[in-house]
């Protein structure tokens, strides 16, 4: 079982950053990909989290594991190895990695989440960590979520064995979330279910539901899921002001 520190070294290669080579501390944002490993959209997002001020850390969960993009579809879409509750570990230990940066505000601090990247965003909402053992590590630790300011989950695997359609959230950061009416993986009543639930755990939650299909904001995305360019750049705006109005509840410095 991994530490927090031994699952961000193996994870640390496959993280890239987007922002200002300046040195100056700013609030982070980290992005994680869906179950077909990382694909063109999401440097697309990253890019909009800078434009709002923010810095941006895309993590691939597959390449620093030695997995292709059909070692995923096979084993990951398929529910055979790394489900949410697992790869919530990495979110952590990202998190933690992340926090070390000297250029980085650890008093702001979001996730945003795509498909099985939001599966495990909203897995460890649930988890107390501070049990062994908890997202797959050997010390999983709450602190490293205390100062998280907020969530962007797009499209979110919500079958079993999620852990949001049986568990309350723990942490209730401000919440944008979009649901695709014509998914074909998570019904849209179903993600709304999700989402409900973590409203009535405490969290802000606001939804927009766009009538596209699972993962509408991916370029190369294939049957029966549709790429809705006009759609794309929406929600990449959204996740910008998204990030800005995040911004205006700062602290000050």
């Amino acid at each position: 079982m991994d530490t927090i520190a031994d699952r961000w070294a193996m994870l640390a290669p496959g993280v890239k950053a987007y922002g200002p080579d300046d040195g100056v501390k700013r609030p982070a944002v980290l992005l994680y990909h869906g179950c077909g490993g990382l694909r063109p959209h999401l440097p697309l997002y990253a890019d909009a989290a800078v434009k709002a001020g923010w810095r941006a850390f895309v993590v691939d969960s597959f390449a620093p594991r030695g997995w292709t993009r059909e070692f995923g579809l096979a084993f990951v879409c398929t529910g055979v190895m790394l489900q949410g509750s697992q790869r919530a570990g990495d979110v952590l230990a990202t998190a933690w990695g992340v926090s070390q940066r000297p250029d980085v505000d650890t008093a702001s601090l979001a996730l945003a989440g795509w498909s099985h990247g939001s599966w495990s965003i909203m897995d460890l909402m649930t988890m107390p960590l501070t049990n062994r053992g908890e997202a797959g590590l050997s010390d999983p630790d709450p602190a490293i979520l205390a100062k998280l300011k907020g969530l962007f989950l797009a499209y979110p695997y919500g079958g079993y064995p999620a852990l949001t359609r049986s568990h309350d959230w723990i942490r209730t950061p401000r919440t944008y979330a979009i649901i695709a009416r014509g998914d074909h993986i998570t019904a849209a009543s179903q993600a709304a279910r999700l989402y409900e639930r973590a409203r009535l755990s405490g969290a802000q939650v606001e939804v927009w539901t766009v009538d596209a299909s699972h993962a509408f904001d991916e370029p190369t995305a294939a049957p029966p899921m549709r790429y809705d360019a006009a759609l794309a750049a929406d929600a990449a705006d959204r996740f910008r002001r998204f990030l800005e109005g995040l911004n205006a509840t700062r602290p000050a410095s």
